[in-house]
């Protein structure tokens, strides 16, 4: 589905406190609640005697002690995580106004006032892929770098991937994880969250704002510099929605930035520059 994304169209007094209960309820059971828990525990490490750098957590950590069991409660988890980004999707297909982004003149090229930049598309396509590998190269890279020197200042927790076995069956499950992350995170934290504040016409400066806030709240549990790192990335994602009016190819960076870090931390068996 494709839609004109030039600038956002009249929202009715009715419309706009809809959509402003959306936003409360949809974040409130979502990544909002998700920020509010990271911030907390954030608190709590910090209270800790000894210092972050010093302390450790583990992502995608095992959920049941029974080995047989463990797989239904990971699979539970992930498609929590599905339905959060399938909700955002079904509500945007549901009232997707007929203009979103803005009317602009490219650089090195005028065009006419009304003529639209971009367009808002939600349907995937195999082109996406190109710049979903770019943008997680981009990423991917530098954040590696930034995280590991982050760790030694004390500014961040030891992250531990997994805590998962190296079986086929477990890689499997990291690799349905790192999808279902991106595919919550990037419709929800940025397609969802845009759309909704530019039909309030909340400023762009705003929506940068709002989305990389939220998407690094809910990585503070980690550190600091988690919720830093992931402000930074926040903001060159919106910058490409925002240039392209595409989420697919975040999706793409995102699953495979963790498909990485998760699939490699278990063929390395330990993060490269930490140990």
């Amino acid at each position: 589905m494709a839609v004109n994304a030039a600038a956002t169209g009249p929202v009715s007094p009715a419309d706009r406190r809809a959509i402003r209960w959306e936003l409360l309820i949809v974040l409130a059971v979502t990544f909002g609640a998700s920020g509010v828990r990271s911030t907390l525990r954030l608190l709590e490490a910090a209270a800790r005697p000894e210092g972050l750098g010093e302390q450790s957590t583990t992502l995608n950590a095992r959920q049941s002690a029974l080995t047989w069991l463990d797989p239904a409660f990971q699979l539970i988890s992930t498609g929590v995580l599905v339905a959060w980004g399938g909700l955002a999707l079904f509500l945007l297909l549901r009232h997707v106004p007929p203009t979103l982004v803005r009317t602009v003149v490219d650089v090195g090229e005028r065009k006419p006032a009304t003529a639209p930049r971009n367009v808002l598309s939600l349907r995937p396509r195999w082109r996406d892929a190109l710049p979903g590998v770019g943008l997680a190269a981009l990423i991917g890279v530098p954040g590696l770098a930034f995280y590991v020197g982050a760790v030694q200042l004390g500014l961040s927790k030891e992250v531990i991937p997994t805590g998962l076995d190296r079986s086929a069956q477990d890689l499997l499950l990291l690799i349905l994880n790192s999808w279902a992350n991106g595919f919550a995170e990037e419709v929800l934290v940025v397609a969802w969250l845009c759309c909704r504040l530019r039909q309030l016409r909340v400023p762009w400066m705003w929506v940068f704002l709002a989305s990389a806030v939220l998407r690094g709240s809910y990585h503070l549990y980690q550190g600091y510099s988690a919720g830093l790192g992931n402000m930074v990335m926040g903001l060159v994602f919106v910058w490409f929605f925002y240039r392209t009016g595409r989420v697919w190819p975040l999706v793409i960076a995102h699953g495979v930035i963790d498909t990485v870090a998760f699939v490699g931390y278990q063929v390395l068996g330990s993060t490269p520059g930490l140990s």
